[in-house]
């Protein structure tokens, strides 16, 4: 019997890993979507999944339930979610800044609970999960939650719930320093005559392909920048500006910023 997956809320980020485990040969009669809003339901149930607007008895007999609602109305929609929820079904949040204390007191002292920080490539397979579980979650519920964001990604396990945050500030906020980096970039080609078409292909496909061999190997990443900086060059004038202006200490001092501000969150 195929274990069902249960999804608290039907927006981007539930459609992406619903989408990855489909691809990978999941049926649709796998899923069940709890959606209130009635326009993101109605659109859920014309791809052929099962849409309820309420939680209900079907909780029963899910494997995991995935709270994939915004993080404002995730305790109202715990609350929902705890008069049926047997204690053997594996609690996923991908809620930002909601921790683990609150979620075990909004779900009525729920055990088996991991918080995971995927991040928007997830959509085209490219992403990248930080995940954290109680120590109820034995290495059966880890593995299903592990083969969940497989399906759209790479993931990596963390040894403390604080390291969360330190996973939002890298990968779950890093997407926007990368297109923050690329926009930057997309206008200097568009200063240097290209057609705005044109300077934006150039942009991503410098990170596309930049990414892609850093990901080919194991070199370090400084290493990879030295091979293509010939001194005198364009790259080392180009490098050089930017270690004078201090571009490289403030990428790593904006990824502490984030650090701080996920640490806030999750405080209140």
């Amino acid at each position: 019997m195929r274990e069902k997956i249960v999804f608290i809320g039907g927006g981007n980020m539930a459609c992406a890993l619903i989408d990855g485990l489909l691809g990978q040969g999941r049926a649709l009669a796998d899923f069940l979507v709890i959606e209130p809003y009635a326009p993101t339901r109605d659109a859920l149930a014309a791809r052929g999944l099962d849409c309820r607007a309420t939680a209900g008895a079907e909780l029963g007999g899910a494997a995991l339930c995935v709270l994939a609602t915004k993080p404002q109305v995730l305790r109202e929609a715990c609350g929902q979610v705890r008069l049926h929820l047997p204690a053997g079904v594996t609690v996923v949040s991908i809620a930002a800044g909601v921790e683990l204390a609150s979620l075990t007191d909004w779900l009525g002292g729920h055990a088996r609970i991991v918080r995971a920080m995927p991040n928007t490539p997830a959509k085209v397979g490219l992403g990248m999960t930080g995940l954290y579980a109680t120590a109820a979650c034995g290495p059966a519920e880890r593995a299903r939650v592990d083969s969940l964001f497989a399906a759209v990604g790479e993931r990596i396990w963390t040894g403390s719930e604080a390291m969360i945050d330190a996973v939002t500030a890298v990968t779950g906020s890093g997407p926007g320093y990368v297109f923050h980096f690329m926009a930057a970039l997309e206008q200097g080609a568009a200063e240097l005559g290209f057609a705005p078409a044109d300077a934006r292909r150039l942009a991503v496909s410098a990170f596309r392909g930049a990414a892609a061999l850093a990901a080919s190997e194991d070199t370090a990443l400084t290493e990879l920048r030295d091979r293509v900086t010939s001194k005198g060059g364009t790259t080392h004038a180009a490098l050089s500006h930017m270690r004078a202006a201090g571009v490289a200490q403030a990428i790593a001092q904006a990824v502490h910023k984030a650090e701080q501000r996920a640490r806030e969150l999750s405080a209140g």
